[in-house]
Formats: C-alpha cells, structure tokens, sequence
C-alpha cells in the first residue's frame, strides 16, 4: 500500500465507473469528503453501498451528473432522496449481494475504512465485513482511510496491507449509533417473544427498540447463541453476564458470529481484538444452509404491516422503500429449516400516529420481504400467534386477536367483504 496525503489521495480516487462504499459505523467519511471537494472531475460516478452513517451529501440534486447511488439497502440519511433513478435501491437478499459484487456490479474501485496494520502488515476491516469483504477482493482499486480508532476484529474482516492499494491516515471516530428508548409496548413485546425463546437457543437478533426489549427480556435465560447478521449494544449485557454463551451451537461453537455490528464506542471496545466474537461475510453468516445446521434458531425480525393472511411488508410505505430485504428472510428461511427453529415477526400493534399495522390488505403498492408461505411467529404487545400450517381464515382469526382491541371489529369486517 501506498500512503498518500489528502492533496495526493484526489488523484487515485475514482472519476468515473462504479465505486463500491464501506458502510455503517466503518463509512469512510474523509475520503467521501475528498470525493465530494473533487466532484467536478468526476462524470455519472456509481457509489454502491448498504446503509451509510453521517450526510449522503452524494445524493444531493447538486451532484446530478457527477454521482450515482445504488443502495443495497436504504437509510435514514437517503430515504428523503430516493427518486428510484439517480438515487436508486436495488432488491436483493443480503446473502446474494456478494454473488451481485462479482458479477453484474463488480466495483472498478472501493473505498473502505481500516485499522492499521499491525507488526506483520495485518490490518482488520473492523466494525463492517458483510459484503465489504467481497468488494475489496473484487474491485480493481483498492482505497483505505487508516484508522487507529476502527477496532481489529478478527474473522474474515483481516486484510493485508498488500491487499490495499493506496491509503490515507486519519484519527477520526467512528459512527455511532445511540439505543433506542423503550416504551411500555416495546418491552410487552420483549416479553412476548423471550418466551418464545427456549435456553440453548441460537438467536439472531438486530438493532432497534424490539431488539433491545427483546434482549432485556432474555436475562435470566442460559446458554444462549448467537448468529446474527448485526448486532448493537444490547446484546452486551448478555455477553458479559454469561446468558450467552455460544456452547449448544454447532456452527462456530463457543463464538459469536456476526457480519457487521452497529452502536456505541462500548461496542466498538468490545469486539476490539476480541476471540468470542467472530466477524465473517454475508455469503456465509445469512446462508440460509450454514443457519438452519443450529438447533433450535430464533429468528427476530421486525415488520411495516402484516395482512391478515401473512404477508409482511418490511422494507416500504406503500409505494416508498424505507430500508431494504437485508437479511429477513434469509435468517426466516434458515430458521425454518433448523431443528426446533423459530421465525419471529415483531410489531407494534398500531403506528405511533394510531394506524393499525395488523391490516386486511397490504397498502397499494407496498412490497412483500416475507411471504405467507414463509410466516411463522408473529408478536404484537397483545400477544404471539403461531401461524404455519393455519389455513387463510384461521390466520385471519388468529391475527386480530393481535391487533389493538378498537381495530379488530373494523379489520374483520374488511376482511369479510374482500373475501
């Protein structure tokens, strides 16, 4: 690798082609600043990424025909700018973007964010390996801001310094993502869902406000695992305080797997040069095969709306992306085929503006990320209902029972004059 000054990164920096970008907490914020202050040398440039952390001043209108965004999955930071044309998503299942990044959108370049190399030239793509593993294998220019704040994980994210054409040095922290406060429904739903979960369970687990009520609820429980395409703060305490223990997995036992994590510098700490936690790519961590080879899988994952007969509307508003596939029905699936396995969909029984998410038919235009056919669990603060092998009307019964009690008279109503 060669190390380069600001003035001397612009040069090697990409003009045009397709550009893949390190994301979450391991956004390569400086270089993306170099970027930006160089735009006018740059021609229709495609930066491809999931989600980023900080300003995607990219995808501002004043960059239209300098830059291009291909979101893998859509953020907070780009939801207001997609126009499905400059600023696009791209469908696909977390576990297939790999394959996507060596064939059809393989990378002329990549920018990525790295810890520095330690005594034998070794460096770590820390807190994000996911697909940026398979980007840096793939792509023609290899490009790194070195970080000494990015943590060393250890897994599939260790990287040479060969492997990496041109750096820069930077002393800069990383993202961070705050936990989400919870509220008496997300800590009903928590429970609702910890007593789904059985000891020895292998969990995946994400980030948000169920997430953490979830975990909360899961502390007097033992000998838990985990396999999860992300994982945040919450899952610190169970960690710590030995409710996890990784011993009844049978893939990567004793370990802690995950392809990226997202949260505080606590976090960050944590995993930081840590041998209990195991960091590979998402070809391998949502491979609905290597999930379903653990007993007793529960997948926890969250939904905009559910129709009556089971469809789940994870990534949109009706017509309007939000976020993306990312690993839902990979982690669905591989439950599915576990040994005593459990899918979990997770919801609030009604939106924070009164509109019930338990609805007779999905909004027009809304997507479906996890069919009827796929549905297993699903949990609002009123309960949990078991809906594989249910029939359309016994699931339509089933489900307005999990929906708030001044909706349900309405829903079936609605229900009985669609049938």
């Amino acid at each position: 690798m060669k190390v380069l000054s600001p003035l001397e990164i612009v040069d090697v920096l990409p003009t045009s082609g397709r550009v893949f970008i390190h994301g979450a907490a391991a956004t390569p914020h400086r270089l993306l600043e170099l970027l930006l202050a160089n735009a006018a040398r740059c021609h229709e440039l495609e930066l491809m990424h999931l989600h980023t952390m900080g300003e995607a001043a990219y995808c501002l209108p004043h960059y239209a025909g300098h830059f291009r965004c291909t979101n893998f999955f859509v953020g907070a930071n780009v939801r207001r700018l997609l126009d499905y044309s400059r600023v696009d998503y791209l469908p696909c299942f977390l576990s297939a973007i790999p394959s996507l990044l060596q064939t059809s959108k393989r990378p002329d370049a990549c920018l990525l964010q790295i810890s520095p190399p330690d005594a034998d030239g070794y460096c770590s793509l820390g807190t994000s390996v996911d697909v940026a593993r398979t980007a840096l294998r793939v792509a023609g220019r290899k490009i790194a801001q070195i970080n000494p704040q990015m943590p060393r994980t250890l897994g599939e994210g260790v990287v040479h310094i060969s492997e990496i054409d041109f750096g820069i040095e930077v002393d800069q922290p990383l993202s961070e993502a705050s936990p989400e406060r919870l509220n008496e429904t997300d800590r009903q739903i928590g429970r609702h869902i910890a007593a789904l979960v059985d000891d020895g369970a292998t969990l995946q687990v994400g980030i948000g406000s169920i997430p953490n009520a979830v975990l909360l609820a899961l502390r007097q429980h033992q000998h838990l695992g985990v396999h999860t395409e992300m994982f945040s703060d919450g899952l610190l305490p169970l960690l710590q305080n030995g409710v996890v223990t990784n011993r009844r997995k049978r893939v990567h036992a004793g370990k802690t797997v995950t392809s990226f994590v997202s949260g505080t510098r606590a976090l960050f700490d944590f995993v930081n040069a840590n041998p209990e936690v195991l960091f590979l790519g998402s070809d391998t961590v949502n491979d609905p095969a290597v999930i379903a080879r653990n007993p007793q899988v529960v997948a926890i994952n969250s939904a905009v709306e559910v129709d009556l007969s089971g469809q789940v509307c994870a990534d949109s508003i009706g017509p309007k992306v939000i976020s993306g596939f990312g690993g839902q029905l990979d982690f669905i699936r591989g439950a599915a085929a576990s040994t005593g396995g459990k899918a979990i969909i997770a919801l609030p029984a009604r939106t924070k503006h009164g509109r019930s998410r338990i609805v007779a038919r999905l909004q027009h235009g809304a997507g479906v990320v996890t069919t009827r056919g796929d549905v297993d669990y699903l949990v609002t603060e009123y309960g949990s209902v078991h809906l594989r092998g249910k029939t359309m009307g016994e699931r339509a019964r089933a489900l307005l029972e999990l929906a708030h009690p001044e909706d349900r008279e309405n829903l079936a109503r609605a229900w009985r004059d669609g049938v």
